[in-house]
């Protein structure tokens, strides 16, 4: 038994190819430019404003003192607690955008944590970003268009998280 192909399908085969590898390396390159841009907006670490302080009423070995001065800077995500002293109980970090607590035994920014917005636990809606400690929706918002802090110009509506949308 003999299968025929129709005519027309082998005359389409190689456009076809064109198209699924012209999508292939659009959807390869589009990754690549939004990896690009959650690394420069969300860095690796939070860095201190100040060293975390170490309350009197606690006693502390030299070791560990040394330890909890050291830290310049804190690991997004990084376990609270080291050497018996939470690293991240209400630390300002990256110039006051950042405020970091011990949110199931993990450091969060609670300026910024969807999962923690405000407080340990509290977290935004479909369509919300955490602002400020504030969820708000992005959508249609001119002071936070499409993420926050991104201001749309005097008299330009945000649609769609977008300023402008035509």
């Amino acid at each position: 038994m003999v299968i025929k192909i129709p005519c027309t399908f082998i005359k389409l085969m190689p456009l076809i190819s064109l198209i699924l590898y012209s999508l292939i390396i659009a959807t390869v390159n589009t990754h690549s430019v939004l990896a690009e841009e959650v690394t420069k907006e969300d860095p690796e670490f939070y860095i201190l404003d100040e060293t975390p302080t170490i309350h009197s009423n606690l006693t502390i070995s030299s070791k560990t003192r040394l330890l909890v001065s050291h830290y310049k800077k804190i690991r997004k995500g990084m376990r609270c607690h080291v050497a018996g002293y939470n690293i991240c109980d209400g630390v300002k970090a990256d110039k006051g955008t950042s405020l970091l607590y011990c949110c199931k035994k993990h450091c969060r920014n609670i300026l910024g944590d969807m999962n923690n917005c405000g407080r340990c636990g509290h977290k935004c809606r479909f369509g919300q970003r955490c602002c400020g400690g504030i969820c708000t929706y992005v959508g249609f918002n001119p002071k936070h268009c499409g993420k926050c802090n991104k201001k749309c110009k005097s008299g330009i509506k945000c649609e769609y998280g977008y300023c402008g949308y035509a």
